[in-house]
């Protein structure tokens, strides 16, 4: 069965607590569900893993080597920062797909730049939680027939 793995960086463990006008009411518990429930539909397992720490985040990419199919990160505010994530995702060779909640190009001038978006196989930005759905919907029909055939 294919695999998707969601990685999930600092601060989304108050997803639905911290600043509800920007990331809106649902917490990181409800988009894991709907994340498993649609992977379920599409016979892809998801598995989900959060840290605000970026070294737990590179040591869970480095674990999905020969494991995850796809993975889908929303590094959050790692996405300015951390070329140690950028160099561990592409150390492992997995397609990647990166996922914010805002529009992070309608924000904060800083926001702007990603140590992501040129390697990623996709970058879906600004639908809020539904974000993490469309990833889904693109690994399925357009990363993993690539990566099993």
């Amino acid at each position: 069965m294919p695999s998707i793995l969601i990685l999930n960086g600092p601060n989304l463990n108050l997803l639905g607590l911290r600043e509800p006008h920007i990331y809106g009411s649902e917490t990181l518990q409800d988009v894991e569900n709907t994340c498993r429930e649609l992977g379920s539909r599409h016979n892809v397992s998801i598995e989900t893993f959060q840290s605000n720490h970026e070294g737990h985040l590179i040591d869970r990419i480095h674990e999905a080597r020969n494991k995850a199919d796809v993975i889908v990160i929303n590094p959050a505010g790692y996405t300015h920062t951390s070329v140690a994530i950028r160099d561990a995702l592409l150390s492992v060779s997995i397609p990647f797909i990166e996922v914010h909640l805002s529009n992070v190009h309608a924000r904060e001038q800083w926001r702007h730049h990603s140590y992501f978006s040129d390697k990623a196989a996709a970058c879906i930005v600004g639908l809020g939680t539904f974000g993490y759905e469309a990833a889904i919907q693109f690994a399925v029909r357009k990363v993993i027939p690539k990566t099993t055939a």
